[in-house]
């Protein structure tokens, strides 16, 4: 089965700062692109939407606040985990920051140590389904690191889609999804797949669950849900 690292999109036009967050953020398995102004990361995340963005500030075509706005102000992107990295110290700048979307904010000089350990936190608190703790439900234990699933102590072989979903579930337990908020969530909704496939990937989860597959239950004419519940 394919990987599903997280992917992290760097806005910043210094090579130096681009060359050492990629570095430490590779280092932790993460897939990691850059761009250098704020219309290549627009175009960017049309392509391929990130699960988390870290933006500068002061960038070659416009401030990083302006593409912050832009962001948060469309519904297909709006809930990107976003960390701005800037030079900017003054509570004043901070707060402008934070008033206008951004989930965190870290100046510079900083420590890789602490982008990494705060980027990790942000995404277990915005998108627990991109973190990378093992996850737990009843007997099946799903590791992001090693992108394995395991029932009990055995580990069982799991399809790419059927992976997602089930980390997906896993994220938000005794949450009813409708199929195409599944859509949106685990495939994206640049995607073209109809709602009806979801089915067809529930199915398949069921079955390489085994005696699990009771834990991914039908909820009558809304989708479907993770629980433990009988």
């Amino acid at each position: 089965m394919a990987a599903d690292k997280t992917t992290v999109l760097i806005v910043e036009d210094e090579p130096a700062i681009v060359e050492l967050v990629t570095f430490s953020l590779r280092e932790s398995g993460w897939n990691v692109s850059s761009v250098q102004s704020t219309q290549e990361a627009w175009d960017f995340i049309h392509e391929r939407k990130p699960q988390l963005i870290l933006l500068d500030w002061m960038l070659p075509d416009q401030t990083g606040l302006r593409l912050l706005a832009r962001i948060r102000g469309d519904r297909h992107f709006a809930d990107i985990p976003i960390i701005m990295l800037t030079a900017k110290s003054m509570e004043e700048d901070k707060l402008a920051g934070l008033n206008n979307g951004a989930d965190d904010y870290i100046t510079k000089p900083f420590s890789p140590r602490e982008l990494l350990a705060r980027s990790r936190a942000l995404l277990r608190r915005k998108s627990p389904e991109h973190a990378d703790s093992a996850m737990r439900a009843g007997p099946i234990t799903l590791d992001p690191i090693s992108c394995t699933v395991s029932l009990g102590q055995a580990k069982i072989d799991i399809g790419h889609a059927e992976y997602k979903l089930l980390k997906f579930f896993l994220a938000h337990p005794e949450r009813v999804f409708s199929r195409s908020q599944l859509l949106d969530k685990v495939w994206g909704d640049h995607v073209v797949i109809e709602e009806r496939t979801v089915d067809v990937h529930v199915l398949r989860l069921r079955k390489a669950l085994k005696e699990a597959e009771h834990l991914i239950k039908t909820v009558r004419s809304v989708g479907y849900m993770l629980s433990e519940k009988t």
